[in-house]
């Protein structure tokens, strides 16, 4: 069944909400009128060493942020499809999403994973797949060990954080192949600077990035 059906269904029993501000919003919508006037389209630019091109959807401030708390918090809701949707559609208009073979959602560890119930980059990919006709090789990274939340730390403490943090468990699905790899929020790039290292050294072709949201540099404005 079309996943667009399936959301009609089910908006007949769990009507849609914005993730914004969760008014009621239609089936197929992604934010209420009020909240899409007030959210910040990112039309900056941004690299990671090693990626052959970066972009992001929205730009991380107040008007988007109450939508990746629901997702961070365990309560999916519409954030999922509304952040993965303007992402799917980023990437087509930049040209990245005809470039690229196969999506790597950044991985979970399992003790996160299992306490929120999901891997919210998981869920966002997915959508992005869907939308754009791309594989997802969802399981073929790991992150190994629990690490600090990077929000807390400068960008020297949050690559050493992430340091040898992540996995590549399935060389195969990523070898000779233009990777994708998909965030929700991109501050300094440490987590994408990690395993874009991990990708091309585990024999992937080229890796690209993407994030429904980026943080602007301090004093900087989009």
């Amino acid at each position: 069944m079309n996943s667009d059906i399936k959301r009609k269904i089910l908006h007949i029993f769990f009507p849609n909400r914005c993730p914004v501000c969760g008014e009621f919003i239609d089936a197929l919508s992604s934010f209420c009128d009020v909240c899409s006037s007030k959210i910040q389209p990112y039309t900056g630019r941004f690299s990671i060493k090693g990626a052959s091109g970066c972009t992001a959807a929205f730009v991380y401030n107040k008007d988007i942020s109450p939508a990746v708390f629901l997702l961070k918090n365990g309560i999916c809701g519409n954030a999922a499809y509304a952040l993965g949707g303007a992402l799917a559609s980023k990437l087509y208009e930049d040209g990245i999403a005809d470039k690229v073979d196969v999506i790597v959602p950044v991985p979970l560890h399992k003790a996160s994973r299992s306490k929120r119930g999901y891997n919210q980059t998981e869920l966002i990919a997915k959508v992005v797949g869907e939308k754009l006709g791309i594989e997802i090789a969802a399981h073929c990274t790991v992150k190994m060990r629990k690490t600090k939340e990077q929000k807390s730390l400068n960008s020297y403490h949050r690559r050493l954080n992430l340091k040898d943090a992540f996995r590549i468990v399935d060389p195969a699905k990523i070898k000779g192949r233009k990777v994708l790899i998909i965030d929700d929020i991109s501050t300094t790039g440490s987590t994408l600077t990690e395993l874009t290292s991990l990708l091309l050294k585990s024999g992937a072709e080229e890796v690209y990035c993407a994030a429904c949201c980026h943080t602007p540099a301090p004093g900087t404005e989009m």
